[in-house]
């Protein structure tokens, strides 16, 4: 359970790497849902973890994707927010990783 965090990372990071790509309508709709929860549950363990300067991030990125009210930035930004998104995802996790480890 204690690698769960980093498996939502990976995961949410490679589904936001696929928004680049052309897809139907619904995939970005399932993204933004799959987002939500996960920035969801990223933001409770951060807390848990006492590490409240994340927990607000991904607070952040929960109102950002939230699919009740869309946010139109237009779909140049929100490739650029996807992968800088994506990049912290997955630099965190492995910096998570490794800080363990040693």
């Amino acid at each position: 359970m204690t690698n769960f965090p980093n498996t939502v990372k990976i995961i949410l990071a490679i589904a936001l790497l696929l928004c680049l790509a052309e897809m139907p309508y619904g995939y970005y709709q399932f993204v933004r849902v799959a987002a939500t929860v996960g920035f969801g549950i990223l933001a409770y363990t951060a807390f848990e973890n006492k590490k409240q300067g994340e927990g607000i991030l991904f607070i952040v990125l929960i109102l950002l994707f939230q699919p009740l009210e869309k946010i139109a930035l237009g779909r140049t930004l929100w490739n650029i927010v996807d992968v800088l998104v994506a990049i912290y995802l997955v630099g965190s996790a492995f910096v998570n990783t490794a800080t363990k480890k040693s």
